[in-house]
């Protein structure tokens, strides 16, 4: 009986090491907002501020910002799927932007401040478009938001990264100024206070 309980304990451990992070890509209006709902997640090993979703190779933030690569603000997310499921992230992600509005996110507007699902495989577009039906039911309103296949994802620059923990203040003012959580308590209500 050790021996087969030992086998096992090995095939176990073994399946655990052998796990492979996967990767979930979003956009959400500004990258700042997007970054600290994933973070607090367990299973959610990183979280990177970045570009994706246009034409031009490694962008910076003013080229993006002024319009015409064709990229979003993005939210690029590494998690474990055997802690946290891409259901879950999806689950954070729609309780987080306003889905009923095209190329824009509260006060930014542009193509690069539309909300996205960047998909990165068959699974993820077909969880990715089951929650879309039944966000734009659950809302009674046609949902604005992309599906689209994951590209190539460009980090955004330094100063961006983690912008809400190293600028408290400023992220705080932005946020509120924005009416970003006055939207998103309007159109969530008390679904959102547990995301």
């Amino acid at each position: 009986m050790r021996p087969f309980l030992a086998a096992c304990a090995a095939l176990l451990l073994g399946a655990a090491a052998s796990a492979e992070p996967a990767v979930a890509t979003f956009a959400g209006g500004c990258f700042w907002c997007m970054e600290p709902p994933f973070e607090s997640l367990p299973g959610v090993s990183s979280v990177t501020a970045g570009y994706t979703g246009g034409t031009r190779a490694n962008p910076s933030y003013e080229e993006v910002s002024a319009g015409g690569t064709g990229h979003a603000e993005a939210v690029e997310i590494v998690y474990d799927p055997a802690q946290v499921s891409y259901e879950t992230l999806l689950d954070v992600f729609w309780r987080n932007v306003d889905p009923t509005v095209a190329n824009r996110q509260f006060c930014d507007v542009g193509s690069q401040y539309r909300s996205a699902i960047f998909v990165h495989d068959d699974a993820q577009r077909k969880a990715a478009e089951a929650s879309r039906t039944e966000v734009a039911q659950k809302l009674g309103v046609p949902v604005k938001t992309g599906i689209v296949d994951a590209g190539p994802f460009y980090r955004a620059e330094e100063v961006h990264q983690d912008y809400a923990r190293k600028n408290p203040l400023r992220y705080r003012y932005y946020r509120r100024g924005c009416g970003r959580d006055a939207r998103l308590d309007e159109i969530w209500g008390k679904e959102r206070e547990a995301h």
